[in-house]
């Protein structure tokens, strides 16, 4: 897991300082690009996981009309609503695109779920002031942290 902060600056850890802990808390909306309606596929398991947990998702996949009882949008462009993360279910080849999106919808986070990474759009993302997350399971990280975030 990498966690690149604006700025250039790599960061991990948790406490005080802990940057996922901080995104986790402060978090509301979450917009899942490649999200499935097919439960056997992860990112509709993990997805299923933060929504039980009280975050709003909105789902982001073409070929999709609703998830998990959210409507589906083609693009993070056609979002109607303020998204806080852009967590990001897509082949470490297809991120730059929805790094572009993410900038461009204002989001503060990209969340690259476990094995994708991509240097490159994370960069960009991070040039733009976004925080990024790399290789990391958004819901592996809130389980480990969700003790801590109701103390």
């Amino acid at each position: 897991m990498r966690v690149h902060i604006p700025g250039g600056a790599e960061i991990g850890g948790r406490g005080d300082g802990d940057p996922i802990t901080k995104i986790l808390r402060e978090s509301k909306n979450i917009a899942v690009v490649g999200l499935s309606s097919n439960p056997m596929r992860p990112s509709y398991g993990v997805t299923e996981y933060m929504q039980g947990a009280g975050y709003r998702i909105i789902p982001v996949n073409p070929n999709e009309t609703e998830v998990l009882g959210e409507k589906s949008y083609a693009r993070l462009e056609d979002v109607p609503e303020k998204i806080d993360i852009v967590n990001v279910f897509r082949r470490a080849e297809d991120v730059a695109p929805v790094v572009k999106s993410a900038v461009r919808i204002g989001a503060k986070v990209v969340w690259m779920q476990t094995g994708i990474e991509n240097e490159e759009a994370a960069e960009k993302a991070r040039g733009a002031g976004l925080v990024v997350i790399e290789d990391a399971c958004i819901l592996v990280e809130h389980r480990r942290r969700v003790g801590e975030m109701k103390q």
